[in-house]
């Protein structure tokens, strides 16, 4: 780690290259002739500055975190440390799935620089959503990816002393997630200054917000991710979050990274794809014309979940080294069936928690500060409204009823019904 200077400054396209060019690690990607490098500012997430840098050898993107949230102004200030946990996230991620984050090539903690490898010709999965474009491979890598994160960095795999040290690391990231716990888990069951929503929502907002079946499944969700630090979570995993070609999947962006229960990752994904299958008539030429793509959008879900099972099954038996279901309880006893019973019943624990968890998502995205491009984009407010109507609904299904869901069918089922009627 290496401290170009002690007061923060923001980077500018202007100033980039002036400030970064001696540094061994990027110069030697970039080449030394600092005139050859041409920055463009390309962030549009909530908080950061987010530069691509191209040189006369490669490419990398430099971002930079802000004292503040960039979505709302300087008047809602944020630690910059939050660069300190997305570092220390990308480096475990790449341990425990090697390949699929972005390689980190330097770090300033003073500065809240982070410099990393620039995934081209990749776009982030939600614009390509928007766009009905399909990736091979995609459902297979993000269900191992969680499967690999989630079960290396908790009590099932790593060392208890290690893990202990990491959940101390990540306690401090304080602000970021009194964010998650505030806009995701509290704001959008009442009438918070930052919440918007689309007018033509407004008799079903009222009739959630008076909804208390829903209200205290926020509250038991909120509650589990408080207090249930079973493992290392990128924390905001979403098709944003991802980035894709027609044959690879990468990613980025987890510095929201905390150590919380396991379904919370896998359920906020999930959660955005299917906000993604009902916003799909808003970007439709003509009615009907994304049918095909809606029912590709249902099996890509389909299939992260069954991979993400079958991975943690094949985790569960070869690498449960650490001190939850110990091998010596049950396999050296050849008690292999009952391993086996405790290992279906921890997925069933992670399914209903997923289910929660992506219900959670689909309401706070649409009632509460940050919303997704795929329905802001509908430019008919009244097909908008429509759209994320149906989402809600199914988001409200999966909090109160996720329990009385056995299956992936069952859910996608209940998906097209709430497509098919009408609102």
């Amino acid at each position: 780690m290496t401290k170009i200077d002690t007061a923060y400054e923001p980077l500018t396209v202007e100033t980039l290259a002036n400030r970064l060019i001696s540094i061994d690690a990027i110069s030697g990607i970039l080449g030394t002739d600092r005139s050859k490098w041409v920055a463009k500012e390309v962030g549009d997430g909530n908080l950061n500055l987010v530069f691509i840098v191209n040189g006369e050898h490669g490419s990398v993107i430099v971002k930079q975190a802000l004292p503040y949230v960039r979505l709302v102004g300087d008047s809602w200030p944020l630690p910059l440390k939050r660069a300190f946990f997305e570092h220390n996230a990308l480096i475990r991620q790449a341990e425990r799935d090697p390949g699929t984050v972005p390689e980190i090539f330097h770090f300033d903690e003073t500065q809240a620089i982070i410099v990393m490898e620039f995934f081209t010709p990749h776009v982030i999965l939600r614009h390509s959503l928007m766009a009905g474009t399909k990736h091979d491979g995609l459902a297979d890598v993000l269900g191992k990816f969680c499967a690999r994160t989630l079960f290396r960095g908790s009590d099932l795999s790593m060392k208890p002393a290690d893990r202990k040290a990491d959940v101390a690391l990540f306690i401090d990231s304080v602000e970021l997630c009194d964010i998650t716990e505030t806009l995701v888990f509290s704001d959008p069951y009442f009438d918070a200054e930052r919440n918007h929503h689309t007018p033509q929502l407004d008799e079903l907002v009222t009739s959630l917000r008076a909804d208390i079946d829903l209200k205290v499944e926020a509250q038991h969700l909120k509650s589990k991710f408080c207090n249930n630090a079973e493992t290392m979570l990128h924390g905001d995993f979403h098709t944003g979050s991802i980035m894709v070609t027609e044959t690879e999947t990468k990613v980025i962006d987890p510095e929201f990274a905390l150590y919380g229960p396991m379904g919370f990752d896998i359920g906020m994904l999930l959660g955005n794809f299917w906000m993604a299958y009902f916003a799909q008539p808003g970007h439709a030429s003509v009615e009907g014309e994304r049918s095909e793509y809606q029912d590709w959008i249902l099996q890509v879900v389909d299939e992260i979940w069954s991979v993400f099972s079958v991975e943690f099954s094949n985790l569960w038996r070869t690498e449960r080294t650490g001190i939850l279901y110990e091998k010596s309880l049950f396999e050296d006893q050849g008690h292999l069936s009952a391993s086996e019973k405790a290992l279906d019943q921890y997925l069933q624990n992670i399914w209903r928690d997923t289910l929660g968890f992506a219900g959670v998502e689909m309401i706070r995205r649409t009632l509460s500060l940050a919303h997704i491009a795929e329905n802001d984009t509908i430019e008919n407010e009244e097909l908008r409204a429509d759209c994320e109507a149906r989402g809600l609904k199914l988001g409200r299904q999966l909090m109160v009823n996720r329990s009385r869901m056995a299956s992936m069918a069952v859910v996608n089922e209940l998906a097209k019904k709430i497509a098919e009627e009408a609102n």
